[in-house]
């Protein structure tokens, strides 16, 4: 009876003790890179669905807020984090190999991850490429454009230039569609909803730590 009373005050302290995941201008950047990525494909596919709009205005204006975004997440992540957590390492590469051995009816158990899991680490470097090239690009066809800082110079590239620049524009722009899709279809998955708070509000509990992390892959 003492062993059930004292371990009760323990369990309540794994479920209300905080460990923080991403601070507030982790927190932050991330939702405004989102909106961002979402007013960007409502301007550029809303008006090919008929709903006509003046839409290239917002669309370059926030483009370039996106770009400058980018621009501080990656000089955070590099000089103020520990950018090894989004680190593709041998542990992910083992956790891979188990999670596709389970697939086809293994039942080794996947090693806990650290901060972030190999499909979390895969899909970032996913986004990490696709996003650089559809705003690399879009900051380059800005040159076709007037805006109150520069005027247009549409013939410092040749027509096949052009060409292969609005291609991967295009074509960047349709995988975001679908990477979008995805991210809120795992997002909305029950397994995922500590995350989503965590996007919230900044911390998971003791517990949560716990069951989803390696704490020496991880030190919280």
């Amino acid at each position: 009876m003492n062993q059930i009373i004292s371990g009760e005050p323990q369990a309540a302290t794994a479920q209300t003790q905080r460990v923080i995941r991403h601070t507030v201008l982790d927190r932050r950047d991330h939702w405004l890179m989102a909106t961002c990525v979402l007013v960007l494909m409502a301007t550029a596919f809303l008006p090919i669905l008929g709903i006509k709009f003046e839409w290239l205005d917002i669309h370059w204006v926030t483009g370039v807020v996106l770009a400058a975004l980018i621009v501080i997440h990656i000089v955070r992540a590099l000089f103020f984090q520990d950018w090894r957590n989004m680190w593709i390492g041998r542990e992910d590469l083992h956790e891979i190999w188990r999670g596709l051995a389970r697939l086809f009816g293994s039942r080794a158990t996947p090693p806990k991850p650290g901060k972030y899991d190999a499909a979390q680490k895969l899909y970032h470097l996913g986004v990490a490429v696709v996003v650089l090239s559809v705003v690399c690009s879009g900051l380059l066809m800005l040159l076709k454009i007037d805006t109150p800082l520069w005027r247009r110079n549409p013939y410092l590239f040749s027509a096949d230039t052009w060409g292969v620049i609005y291609v991967i524009h295009g074509m960047a722009a349709m995988t975001i569609v679908a990477i979008v899709i995805v991210h809120l279809y795992f997002t909305l998955l029950p397994a995922s909803w500590y995350l989503l708070r965590e996007l919230v509000r900044g911390w998971i509990s003791r517990k949560e730590y716990a069951e989803h992390h390696d704490a020496a892959r991880w030190k919280a």
